[in-house]
């Protein structure tokens, strides 16, 4: 039962990283301690349901995002981009129009290094 608490202990730190959220922003969010949400994120504690729909409002995801398995690659790969599709939109919203411009050419040029 450990292995399975610590990925979901892992997944959820990844999730809250993505969205740029301190364990003391999640704990806000979600009504529950900092040491605590530390306490699951390393996954040192049994938590309830209750408590883990708590962490999930608190993220605003679904519970099947926040139990996503890696069957394979590309449920792995298409995990990567939704934590990063996460990530960038949290970035983007504390920008202006003109950042964004300036941040969409930064992104083309260095789209251009991969091809």
């Amino acid at each position: 039962m450990t292995k399975l608490r610590n990925s979901v202990g892992e997944r959820i730190r990844a999730i809250r990283k993505a969205k740029g959220l301190t364990q003391q922003q999640l704990a806000e969010l979600s009504g529950l301690d900092d040491a605590y949400i530390g306490s699951v994120e390393r996954g040192e504690r049994n938590f309830s349901i209750d408590t883990l729909e708590k962490i999930v409002g608190g993220l605003d995801i679904s519970f099947s995002d926040l139990l996503l398995i890696y069957n394979d690659e590309d449920q792995q790969q298409d995990t990567v981009r939704r934590d990063a599709t996460v990530e960038y939109i949290s970035i983007l919203s504390e920008l202006d129009s003109e950042q964004i411009k300036t941040l969409r050419k930064i992104l083309d040029t260095l789209k251009g290094a991969f091809d």
